[in-house]
């Protein structure tokens, strides 16, 4: 039986932020590990790969301590759910070896979007002029982004696009196992059959890590644990109208640490189109609140 968390608006945004500043040091890692800073770059598959295999370590670390109550899981829409979100986040992977960590973590916000749009003929949802409005103002900011001209055109954009896409259909499968197991379980199914299809997926251009590799996919794989465990925990605490808003540092985190980490600073075109999926995405994000409040469950 669920026991929902105490609302705390304050802690609620304390975990939230740190949940950001993980999510954001995972495409950090990611960039690392795709390009040539710690040894020979690894294919994307690879990345992928432990990313999943350490999460599910540290998730199931966490099992053997807490030791949670686990029910029998919909292994439908847990395969669903967890083959969609590992496409989508290699895909994300492959695109921060290429463009700013910054532009990735803003297209990356379309998720939401096109979860919206999929939800039409999916889970058969009605979508008033106020949503619609979002999406349009989310999908200019991407335009901006993709920079559509010969001499600007980033291809590498549209891989993170496609990710945000296959996340949104990861959304919808999520919002059908919302409410029918624990949160916890959810996670740890995820990981656990994310690791099995990134396994197979991975045997043909596997290589072995460099030390620092090695390194550097645990610190992936336990962020992103860490991360997801933060995330729906502080969603617990708070309504999503008060929650939504601290996700997007993960931009201005993302955009610090490729500074620091590779020097780039974002330029007046990654700023503009930042701000204006940005301003698509909360509004989306506000009106979901309004009509259809997030259940607290205990995660746990």
């Amino acid at each position: 039986m669920f026991e929902p968390k105490s609302q705390n608006p304050a802690l609620a945004a304390a975990l939230i932020l740190t949940a950001t500043a993980f999510i954001a040091a995972t495409t950090l890692f990611a960039k690392a590990l795709g390009t040539e800073v710690l040894g020979p770059a690894l294919h994307p598959l690879q990345i992928s790969h432990g990313r999943f295999l350490f999460a599910l370590a540290a998730l199931g670390s966490v099992a053997m301590i807490v030791r949670p109550h686990l029910g029998r899981p919909h292994w439908g829409l847990h395969i669903g759910r967890t083959a969609f979100g590992w496409l989508g986040v290699t895909m994300m992977f492959a695109s921060v070896a290429y463009i700013p960590l910054a532009d990735a973590t803003a297209i990356s916000f379309l998720n939401p979007v096109f979860a919206m749009v999929l939800a039409i003929p999916l889970l058969g949802e009605r979508v008033g002029p106020v949503r619609w409005t979002a999406a349009i103002i989310a999908l200019i900011g991407a335009m901006i982004l993709l920079r559509p001209t010969p001499e600007s055109f980033q291809p590498a954009a549209l891989l993170a696009l496609a990710a945000a896409a296959l996340m949104g259909m990861e959304l919808i499968f999520i919002k059908k196992l919302s409410g029918r197991e624990p949160i916890f379980q959810i996670l740890l199914v995820n990981n656990m059959i994310g690791l099995g299809i990134a396994t197979l997926a991975v045997l043909p251009v596997w290589v072995p890590p460099t030390p620092l590799q090695w390194g550097a996919l645990a610190g992936l794989g336990v962020l992103m644990a860490c991360a997801q465990t933060l995330f729906v925990n502080a969603m617990a605490r708070a309504d999503a109208s008060f929650v939504a808003p601290f996700s997007y540092a993960t931009l201005i985190a993302a955009a610090v640490y490729d500074f620091i980490g590779f020097g780039v600073v974002p330029d007046t075109v990654s700023l503009i189109g930042a701000m204006t999926i940005i301003a698509g995405a909360l509004l989306l994000a506000l009106r979901e609140a309004r009509i259809r409040p997030v259940p607290t469950q205990d995660t746990l």
